[in-house]
């Protein structure tokens, strides 16, 4: 074990009792090159708080192609709503065209998820966050707990890191609730995805996203063919300190 890593360790226990807004204002303070990941209720929450210490701080959006109607203009209403620009991040059109013209357009629901996702969200991203030095998520403990429980809120990003470099992963709300999220989101009236009002909690492209019932958490929305271990695209494939 490296320096490095003890050093991290040693920092994520200290920010594991700072708030959100804390943490942001260190990593922006730490990182001039660093982007915030915008997808979700959760993301823009990270930007709100984010625009009170830098207006200026990057935000990148993965658009795979298949989002709903609905998610595209909430990206439009973000930015608007903020005044900022939005990095959106698209696939490579040749490998899209080749995994569709192999397995057509909805291969998902017979193998899996993951050469899909691979194309339209990990290689994209991949090569952005090549160019970062640190990367904002707005992941949090409670979203899945198979997966997701250990949450640190700072790690070294092994799996996008430059093989040269660190890359440096925050994750502000990892020990915040669902319902904390939302009585921000109330509080600030900040925009949100139209989606949530009709019974989607955790949203990704359309093939892939349903509605929850009464008492079902939120991932049983997403990927509900495949067993709750496996609900997870890939953006977040290394989550253990």
């Amino acid at each position: 074990m490296t320096t490095e890593v003890l050093d991290t360790l040693d920092l994520d226990r200290h920010l594991q009792s700072q708030s959100p807004l804390d943490v942001i204002k260190y990593a922006l303070e730490q990182f001039d090159n660093i982007a915030i990941s915008f997808s979700g209720a959760e993301d823009v929450v990270l930007i709100d708080m984010a625009m009170e210490i830098s207006p200026h701080a990057q935000v990148l959006c993965l658009d795979t192609g298949r989002l709903h109607p609905q998610t595209y203009r909430f990206i439009d209403r973000v930015r608007e709503f903020y005044g900022i620009d939005i990095d959106v991040l698209s696939p490579d059109a040749a490998a899209v065209q080749q995994l569709v013209k192999a397995k057509g357009l909805y291969s998902f629901y017979k193998d899996n998820h993951q050469e899909c996702c691979g194309i339209r969200k990990i290689a994209p991203l991949r090569k952005k966050l090549l160019e970062v030095d640190a990367w904002i998520t707005g992941q949090r403990k409670d979203q899945s707990p198979g997966t997701r429980a250990g949450i640190p809120v700072i790690q070294d990003d092994k799996v996008f890191a430059r093989p040269d470099a660190s890359l440096t992963k925050f994750n502000p709300l990892a020990n915040w609730s669902s319902q904390q999220v939302w009585a921000y989101i109330r509080d600030r009236d900040i925009p949100y995805n139209e989606l949530h009002d009709h019974g989607y909690i955790s949203i990704g492209c359309e093939p892939c996203t349903r509605p929850v019932g009464p008492n079902q958490h939120e991932r049983e929305g997403r990927w509900w063919w495949e067993d709750a271990t496996k609900k997870e695209c890939g953006l977040h494939a290394a989550n253990g300190r």
